[in-house]
């Protein structure tokens, strides 16, 4: 199946009981056993849920993957993903990635006896040079958020593999509409559902996709063990979105391209980041590992002052302030002070996070709208 086919029907069937062509919501704690441990593959919703079950073959079967493991939220699934190391493991990270995995690894993980090297990982020898025996996963966000890096997925494999390491990958930001990277070589793929992949900003889950058997029943155990798992309201709505996923993510494509074009041309914008420009430095990885370039786009205004940044996003009419990003809906953010405030303000600088940097997640509105928002927002 193509793309569009699988977004609507992999991994999802009919009802068996009534025939229902959209999955039920199965609004159910616990279920009928003829006799103690015989039952229909269903036992307590904690452990399986039938809606649940169904969104988890889904959204493997669009990322080419074999196992779906749904949570709770993006943040739960990657604590999960953690429980597979042991004190004295080393994980590499980007140092240019979201605040709440920030959060986890340093003010949760390292408690625990395990160490984070944070590396500019468009650089793979950066990633290299910190690699050892005692690096047991390597933690790749790409793009990366806010700065929009693009970082070689199928690099990042060889690196994983020459120390026998785990590749995952947080594809949040591409979905598995614009790259797959269980074909680029990564062992585990993390979503936070809520942003694209549901699309609507109505619902908080996660997911974690994977191709080894092994490794699943790990992630399932954990999964049903720490009890980070999702309701079926939650699973129903996701599903729900996933239908639409590529055509959302076309018009993403096409306003985000719009939008980038306009703000490098506006005369009070300094810098704007987007991979799909040919002189982003990592344009050409992006371009092979991508099919497009996506709808989050970051800007710093000429100055460079957070006052400016500020009166700018007080000003949107259509890029509402919030926090979160990957709705239909466009959103603005402010990183230093909303998305990445966990993060020390050092340690943003030195990634490149500016504090008057402008976070922009381009929804399917009408570009043109969105382009005048822009204009007497700036100026």
């Amino acid at each position: 199946m193509k793309f569009a086919t699988k977004a609507i029907h992999a991994g999802v069937h009919p009802d068996p009981h009534t025939g229902a062509i959209m999955t039920p919501i199965y609004q159910t704690s616990t279920y009928v056993q003829t006799s103690p441990g015989k039952n229909q593959g269903f036992e307590y919703s904690r452990t399986h849920n039938p809606t649940r079950s169904q969104l988890q073959d889904a959204v493997a079967a669009l990322d080419n993957g074999k196992h779906g493991i749904a949570f709770a939220s993006g943040m739960a699934a990657i604590d999960c993903l953690m429980k597979l190391l042991q004190p004295g493991d080393e994980v590499i990270s980007t140092n240019d990635l979201y605040g709440g995995s920030y959060r986890l690894f340093t003010k949760v993980y390292e408690g625990y006896g395990i160490k984070f090297h944070f590396v500019p990982m468009h650089d793979m020898e950066a990633v290299r040079a910190v690699a050892g025996p005692k690096t047991k996963l390597i933690w790749v966000e790409t793009p990366t958020n806010p700065l929009l890096n693009v970082i070689d997925i199928a690099a990042a494999s060889a690196v994983a593999k020459e120390c026998g390491a785990l590749l995952a990958v947080d594809n949040t930001f591409s979905t598995p509409y614009l790259q797959t990277p269980m074909d680029l070589g990564a062992d585990i793929v993390m979503y936070s559902l809520t942003k694209y992949m549901a699309g609507h900003s109505d619902t908080v889950m996660g997911a974690l996709v994977v191709n080894d058997d092994s490794l699943h029943e790990r992630l399932s155990f954990y999964q049903n063990a720490c009890g980070g798992t999702p309701g079926p309201q939650d699973c129903f709505l996701v599903l729900r979105g996933l239908k639409t996923l590529h055509i959302r993510m076309q018009r993403h494509c096409e306003n985000g391209r719009a939008v980038a074009e306009y703000l490098r041309q506006h005369p009070k914008v300094e810098k704007v980041y987007w991979p799909g420009f040919e002189n982003h430095p990592n344009h050409a990885i992006a371009a092979k590992q991508m099919r497009d370039f996506g709808g989050m786009i970051s800007f710093v205004l000429k100055g460079d002052k957070q006052e400016d940044a500020i009166a700018v996003l007080e000003k949107f009419k259509y890029f509402t302030l919030a926090e979160s990003l990957g709705g239909v809906e466009s959103l603005s953010g402010h990183p230093a002070t909303m998305t990445h405030a966990s993060i020390p303000a050092e340690q943003r600088r030195k990634s490149g996070l500016s504090d008057s940097l402008i976070r922009l997640s381009v929804g399917i509105e009408d570009a043109e709208d969105l382009i005048e928002d822009l204009a007497q927002a700036i100026g």
